[in-house]
């Protein structure tokens, strides 16, 4: 990887961020975000489903405190089952 690619967001927080959720399921991924996030507001909202629905995407939309808790959340958000892909 080139040290191009190694571009550190530079943000001022707190701060509202998106994060995009893919998965089969999303009943099953709105039940495991509402347990992960348990503590916090956020909304959930349909992003886009593949044309057959054999993948939906959904915007996972809250505050983050710190840069280290946005990355904590995403690795945590990748470890969910039901989500495929964190964007």
């Amino acid at each position: 990887m080139t040290d191009e690619c190694k571009v550190k967001l530079k943000m001022d927080y707190p701060a509202r961020w998106i994060y995009k959720l893919v998965g089969p399921d999303p009943d099953a991924m709105r039940q495991a975000v509402a347990a992960l996030i348990a503590d916090r507001r956020y909304t959930l909202t349909l992003s886009r489903q593949s044309r057959t629905a054999k993948y939906t995407c959904l915007n996972l939309e809250l505050n983050v405190e710190s840069e280290s808790h946005r990355l904590d959340l995403y690795e945590s958000l990748k470890r969910l089952p039901s989500v495929k892909i964190v964007l």
